[in-house]
């Protein structure tokens, strides 16, 4: 699959497909509004997604330990 291939999907249709898969075990996290530029400019509302193949806590474990690896490294 060419990078332009997924140029002409959505990201609720993107997301849809990894949430139906069985073998994606993840959270997938994308900004609310399509954001173009690459400049950030203001706050953000952000969602997160995770299928069946996740628990909520095991969700909230993995995006825990996300946030303690990024303040970590200062990303």
């Amino acid at each position: 699959m060419q990078a332009t291939d997924l140029e002409v999907y959505t990201t609720k249709e993107l997301v849809g497909e990894l949430m139906r898969r069985k073998t994606f075990l993840g959270v997938v996290i994308h900004s609310e509004e399509d954001h173009k530029d690459r400049s950030w400019v203001g706050e953000k509302v952000f969602k997160v997604h995770f299928n069946s193949n996740l628990e909520a806590e095991q969700a909230c474990r993995l995006l825990d330990f996300i946030a303690e690896y990024m303040d970590r490294d200062n990303c």
